[in-house]
């Protein structure tokens, strides 16, 4: 569907058909998110269980990418040391610990990127967070709710 830009007194807007808003459940007043490449009504609920895996996959994918494996095991590792320090310890963690200490890339990668259900439970833990920067960690979030 095509939707004409207007003129509003100095900025630009749409009109958004009827059937569109009653289809979004959005009426005056309500918000709407607005991205590089759409304008879609506001999510509800959050992400899908699938979803918010593969969203987790796709940044330990982009950390991949990005980092050596000794690099992303020294992240894993500073960070279980800190959260351990403060009192915030999970089952998983001793599993992350041990996939960082033993120095397997394969055993590392599968944890990070694998599809089964050990992989998707351990990224429900995933402690090689903030290797990424805040600008790509909302640019794949801002992917992942499109």
């Amino acid at each position: 569907m095509k939707i004409r830009v207007r003129r509003v007194g100095n900025s630009l807007g749409v009109i958004l058909p009827r059937r569109i808003t009653d289809r979004w459940g959005v009426g005056e007043g309500d918000w709407l998110e607005l991205t590089d490449n759409a304008l879609r009504p506001p999510r509800r609920g959050g992400l899908a269980h699938g979803e918010l895996d593969e969203l987790r996959r796709n940044m330990a994918l982009a950390i991949v990418r990005r980092f050596e494996p000794r690099q992303i095991r020294a992240q894993i590792l500073a960070n279980l040391h800190r959260w351990k320090a403060q009192g915030v310890w999970a089952s998983a963690f001793d599993e992350w610990r041990g996939i960082a200490e033993r120095g397997d890339d394969a055993e590392l990668f599968a944890a990070m990127l694998g599809r089964d259900e050990n992989a998707v439970r351990l990224r429900q833990s995933a402690p090689y967070v903030g290797l990424l920067s805040r600008e790509e960690v909302a640019r794949l979030n801002e992917e992942a709710a499109a």
